[in-house]
């Protein structure tokens, strides 16, 4: 597969968009939360309209609830597809899980079982979504605290499966798969290994917390060391794939969370080869 390839991003967060109107940074992409943008007009729209102008960006989303058994939204459906239409993304994305349940919208991304009446379940749906947008689109994995006793399988397999059969693409979250082999007692690599790379498509990164034994995807805090490891060995497996930092909260000064994407590609810059970066890293490349 030859994928887009387009560099180094940011998620847009509102804490942000004057830093950027004002000093247009050195920066290659933005990823937008879809549902902040799903919307008739306002602030929100006219600072993207702007930011659009000078960068390309991607959709990303935590409201399709591909998983759930209740009928596709198809109200929200219509707005993703309108909002689609006018930021005109590179691709668009939303999670593995469901929020949804007897029409009522939890707020957060829930796990599935893992076995395959849930993939035949959720490559059906995904079909439905691709085809009334007119796109392919990415689901993205999760990071988990719980199991289901109905699972036959691992995580990457359900994952890839899904792809495969949807014809959709994938969001590989780095932090995720981190914080899931913690919790679950796997080892990442075997994450990394099983998911098909002609599928990937964009990875995050973000930083998590502690609660007790476990590991909470918080997105507070930078990525920390053994993540970094983990990006690494994706690059050396996946080869290049576009990257972005999630920051939800606790949210700094866009020059330090800048800084540290700066070390995304600093790690890509001796892992991949020159000729598959961007121009302004590619010099000094491995």
């Amino acid at each position: 597969m030859t994928r887009p390839f387009l560099g180094f991003g940011l998620g847009l967060r509102t804490d942000h968009y004057q830093y950027i109107e004002d000093h247009r940074p050195d920066i290659d992409w933005f990823e937008i939360l879809s549902e902040n943008y799903m919307v008739p007009g306002g602030k929100p729209l006219a600072h993207l309209e702007r930011i659009r102008a000078d960068y390309p960006v991607v959709m990303h989303g935590v409201s399709l609830s591909i998983g759930s058994t209740d009928p596709l939204d198809e109200d929200y459906l219509a707005s993703l597809k309108t909002l689609a239409e006018r930021a005109q993304p590179e691709w668009l994305s939303d999670h593995l899980c469901w929020t949804q349940v007897d029409h009522t919208n939890s707020h957060d991304l829930l796990p599935l079982p893992y076995n395959e009446p849930t993939i035949e379940h959720i490559a059906g749906r995904i079909r439905q979504v691709q085809d009334y947008l007119g796109r392919q689109i990415l689901i993205e994995n999760l990071s988990s605290y719980v199991t289901y006793r109905a699972s036959e399988m691992s995580e990457w397999e359900f994952l890839d499966e899904i792809a495969r059969r949807a014809d959709c693409l994938i969001l590989l979250d780095i932090n995720n798969i981190f914080v899931s082999a913690h919790n679950h007692h796997f080892d990442p690599m075997d994450y990394l290994l099983g998911v098909s790379p002609e599928r990937v498509m964009q990875f995050h990164l973000a930083g998590h917390s502690h609660s007790g034994p476990m590991l909470i995807d918080t997105h507070d805090h930078p990525v920390c060391d053994p993540v970094w490891t983990l990006y690494e060995a994706a690059l050396k497996h996946f080869g290049p794939v576009s990257t972005m930092i999630e920051r939800d909260d606790d949210i700094p000064e866009f020059p330090a969370l800048r800084a540290e994407l700066a070390i995304a590609e600093d790690i890509a810059g001796r892992t991949l080869a020159a000729e598959c970066l961007p121009p302004r890293l590619a010099q000094g490349a491995a």
